[in-house]
């Protein structure tokens, strides 16, 4: 008789062949070529300022909190990076959490309650999707950025409580943004609770850098942000921003803030000094959005003034294909597959940061296309 061990791996195994078969097993690859991947948009991640203040803080403070921020795991350095950043989102106050997922299930898990009802955009990320699952209040999915089938829906869903729109900014894997104008304007109008996820958006939008809330000039309409650290800004965790009555909530009430263990104090020292260099970097800021759009021009694409270029092919397996062919002649571009991104939607995700030059988006574009004509998918992927 089989033991429930290798009854747990004869399902598991079954499951990682049927994803092999379907083109979807993932695996893990380090870096190599030139960086049109990641989310280091400002190229601060390397930067010799950022790594000296994170290292002479571990060597001051150590390498661990020791405990959640309620226990002994609170620091000073924590309190100060806070307040520099609802400075820079210009909101009352801010509070940081150890990653963008611990975020978004610290703020969807605990303000929606039942009765509420939260209307979600389709193309949310999974840690948004995951909060509100969490969450007792009813979820309502309008279509990607569709600011009119969302009053439809609106008017349509019957709530008996509070009402919550929930959106990113700069969409992670399509590289477009959300009417936030429009949204912020019906939330206020009809005092909906609007949830924005500034996560891409963070150090490439905005006079500022703190990304198209400030850019649209939509901040007073806005219940809450969460905004990335891991991205622009370099280093890890998230801010979230919005009045202290609902941060001084979340310390009393998130779940992931309060049964996790607090960052690397370092952490919030290594974040002290990119929000010291941030204001220095409108250059670099417009570049990585000219760049992309101007790979989005070579490739045929829809123009969007964004770093992010999703080259759509459909096929998980030519996705792939592509990726490999791509990253052996020194472009480290990756492929995107579903569950990540709907069904029949397999794509290259591309990224410009900071140490991309107009050579570079140049020859991966003379070279793309190459792969594409010989896969017979130019130029019908666009």
């Amino acid at each position: 008789m089989d033991t429930p061990d290798s009854t747990l791996e004869a399902r598991t195994r079954t499951r990682l062949s049927d994803l092999e078969n379907r083109g979807l097993k993932r695996s893990l690859e380090e870096p190599a070529g030139i960086d049109l991947c990641s989310n280091d948009y400002l190229a601060f991640a390397q930067h010799p300022r950022i790594r000296r203040r994170f290292a002479e803080a571990a060597e001051r403070l150590g390498v661990g909190s020791t405990g959640s921020r309620l226990l002994r795991g609170h620091r000073a350095a924590f309190r100060l990076v806070e307040e520099r950043f609802a400075q820079l989102k210009n909101t009352p106050s801010a509070l940081f959490f150890g990653s963008g997922w611990a975020a978004n299930l610290g703020v969807l898990s605990t303000f929606p309650q039942h009765g509420d009802v939260i209307f979600s955009d389709e193309l949310n990320h999974a840690s948004l999707i995951d909060g509100m699952k969490l969450s007792k209040a009813r979820r309502v999915v309008f279509p990607h950025c569709d600011d009119v089938a969302l009053v439809r829906l609106i008017g349509r869903v019957p709530c008996t409580g509070q009402r919550f729109v929930v959106t990113e900014s700069l969409f992670s894997m399509d590289g477009d943004r959300a009417p936030l104008a429009r949204y912020a304007e019906m939330c206020t109008r009809s005092d909906f609770a609007l949830i924005v996820d500034e996560a891409h958006a963070v150090g490439v939008y905005g006079e500022k850098g703190s990304g198209l809330i400030e850019h649209t000039g939509c901040k007073d309409s806005v219940f809450l942000s969460v905004n990335s650290a891991g991205k622009a800004l370099g280093v890890s965790g998230a801010f979230v921003c919005g009045p202290a009555w609902a941060t001084d909530y979340l310390i009393q009430a998130a779940r992931p803030f309060v049964f996790s263990t607090a960052p690397p104090p370092a952490i919030a020292e290594a974040l002290l000094e990119s929000l010291d260099m941030l204001p220095d970097t409108a250059s670099q800021r417009l570049m990585i959005r000219t760049l992309g759009a101007e790979l989005r021009n070579q490739l045929n694409m829809r123009m969007v003034s964004s770093p992010i270029v999703p080259v759509i092919i459909g096929d998980s397996e030519k996705a792939v294909e592509i990726s490999r062919r791509l990253r052996k002649t020194g472009f480290d571009v990756r492929a995107v597959r579903p569950p990540t991104v709907p069904e029949g939607t397999a794509r290259l995700r591309i990224s410009i940061n900071a140490s991309v030059t107009s050579d570079d988006v140049l020859n991966l574009s003379a070279r793309l296309r190459e792969i594409l004509e010989e896969l017979g998918l130019w130029p019908a992927f666009s």
